[in-house]
Order: structure tokens, then sequence, then C-alpha cells
């Protein structure tokens, strides 16, 4: 029997989080949502290390980790075309016949 994997919305484990944080037993909030102690208690543990960049969800990058990709693909682009201009420079500087 295959298991099915919930997810859960980003807004939905901030709301969770701010429970507890303003004092609400764990427990409570679990029975609440629907979920487990466990799983409440690594989004608190999330939320707490990293603040609001906690929950990236899918696909989604945190600061350094998205700025290191943009720059890459930056210079991917620029070798490209940079390599294209080297190629068409070389094409026209020869003399025609």
């Amino acid at each position: 029997m295959t298991q099915i994997r919930r997810t859960f919305p980003e807004p939905l484990k901030r709301e969770a989080v701010e429970q507890i944080l303003a004092g609400t037993p764990l427990r409570h909030v679990a029975q609440a949502f629907g979920i487990t102690e466990g799983l409440l208690g690594k989004w608190k543990r999330q939320f707490l290390l990293k603040g609001m960049d906690a929950f990236p969800g899918h696909g989604k990058q945190l600061g350094e980790a998205a700025e290191l990709k943009r720059l890459r693909d930056d210079l991917a682009r620029v070798t490209m075309e940079r390599d294209v201009l080297k190629k068409a420079l070389a094409i026209f500087s020869q003399p025609t016949k």
C-alpha cells in the first residue's frame, strides 16, 4: 500500500509556528491542524533557525543560493555571447575574394 506524501502551504506552516510561539501548547496546535507533533516541532526549529527564509517551498531558493544561481546564469549567457562575437569577428575579418 502506497502512502501519499502530504504537502502543506507556507502560510499554514507560518500560522502554526506563530501559534506555538504565542504560547499555545504544541499538542493543541498539532491536533488543530491535523499534523504530528514531530512535524510541528521541525517547522518550529526551521523557523527559529532561518526566520523569514524558512519554508522556501518547491523551486524557491534562499537568499545567497538564489543570488549565486542568478550570477552563474548571467556568466553562462555572457560567455556564450562572447563566443558568438569571437566567431563573427573571425568571419568578417577574413579578406573577401
